[in-house]
C-alpha cells in the first residue's frame, strides 16, 4: 500500500505516527512536529504528525477537549506547511469527515466507532487514507468486518489501515495480545499498533484516564517483534502539563532512544519470512 508517498506493509520497514494526543497550540504543534521530523530523517522512519482537534471522548465532560476543528485545522495545515510532513488527525462525527479531508493526508477512527456503521462510510467515501482503529471491546478477527465496511465505501481503494490499541481487560485496564497483530493482518490491510493508549488505565483516576507510561517501551518493542507495518505513539515534551492523555504518552526526548532500538528489531524481524503464515 501506498500511504503519503512510502510504501507500507508488514515486508516493509515500520512507519511512525506520532504527535501530541491534543492539539494544545501552534507553537507546540510546530515545535513537536519539527523535532520528530528531525529525528525521523536521521533514522530513515517514514513519519506522519499526528494531533487532534478535538477529543470528543473524555473521561469529564469538564476535561479540555481541544482548539475546535476550524483553528485545529488550520495549526494542521500550517505544519504540514512549515515543517514538510503529512498530517494526521482523528475525527467524531460524518460531519467532520469531509471537512478534515480537505486538509489533512490520513483520517483516523476513535476505537469506540469502530462498529458505527454510517461513520466508518462517511470516513472512508472521502478516498483519504485511514487509520482504523479497533475497538477495545472487539476481538481482532472482528476487524474484517469494519474493512468491509470501509471497501463498501471507497471503492475497494487501497488505503485502509487497522490499528489495535490493546483490549478491554477488567475496569479500567487493557491488555495487548500480540496474537492479535497476526491475526489482523488476514484483513490483507497493513497493522498498526498504538503503543500509548495501549498503556492507558480509562477512566482510572475517576474524571481522566491514568497510564503506565513505562510499559509503552515494552509494549512497541514487542509489537515489532511480531511483525507490524507501523506504529502510533503519542508523545509530549512535558507529558506531566500534558492536556490530555499525559500519564500514557512518551516523553518527546525519550523517542529518539526508543525509535532506535524498534528500528533494530524491525530490521532483524523483517530480514526472514514469517513462520506463522506457514503453519
Amino acid at each position: 500500500m501506498k500511504l503519503c508517498g512510502f510504501d507500507v506493509g508488514i515486508d516493509q520497514p515500520f512507519f511512525l505516527i506520532a504527535g501530541p494526543c491534543v492539539i494544545e497550540s501552534e507553537q507546540l504543534a510546530i515545535d513537536t512536529a519539527g523535532f520528530l521530523k528531525e529525528v525521523t530523517t536521521e533514522l530513515n522512519i517514514p513519519f506522519i504528525y499526528k494531533s487532534s482537534f478535538d477529543k470528543a471522548n473524555r473521561s469529564s465532560g469538564k476535561s479540555f477537549r481541544g482548539l475546535g476543528i476550524d483553528k485545529g485545522l488550520a495549526i494542521l495545515a500550517e505544519v504540514r506547511r512549515q515543517i514538510g510532513v503529512p498530517v494526521l488527525t482523528d475525527i467524531h462525527t460524518e460531519a467532520e469527515a469531509a471537512i478534515a479531508a480537505q486538509v489533512v493526508d490520513v483520517l483516523q477512527t476513535p476505537a469506540f466507532l469502530a462498529r458505527q456503521t454510517d461513520f466508518i462510510h462517511a470516513v472512508c467515501a472521502t478516498g483519504k487514507p485511514v487509520n482504523i482503529k479497533k475497538g477495545q471491546f472487539m476481538a481482532p478477527w472482528d476487524m474484517k468486518n469494519v474493512v468491509e465496511k470501509a471497501k463498501e465505501a471507497n471503492g475497494g481503494i487501497d488505503n485502509i489501515m487497522v490499528c489495535d490499541r490493546g483490549t478491554s481487560f477488567g475496569y479500567n485496564t487493557l491488555v495487548s495480545d500480540m496474537r492479535g497483530l497476526a491475526i489482523m493482518r488476514e484483513t490483507h490491510c497493513p497493522v498498526v499498533f498504538d503503543a500509548t493508549h495501549s498503556v492507558q488505565q480509562p477512566g482510572g483516576l475517576g474524571d481522566k484516564s491514568g497510564g503506565q507510561r513505562e510499559f509503552v517501551p515494552v509494549l512497541a518493542r514487542a509489537a515489532i517483534a511480531s511483525g507490524v507495518a507501523g506504529v502510533f505513539m503519542e508523545t509530549h515534551p512535558n507529558p506531566c502539563e500534558a492536556m490530555s492523555d499525559g500519564p500514557n504518552v512518551m516523553p518527546i526526548a525519550r523517542m529518539k532512544e526508543l525509535l532506535t532500538v524498534l528500528k533494530d528489531i524491525d530490521r532483524a524481524v523483517k530480514a526472514h519470512s514469517f513462520i506463522e503464515h506457514s503453519l
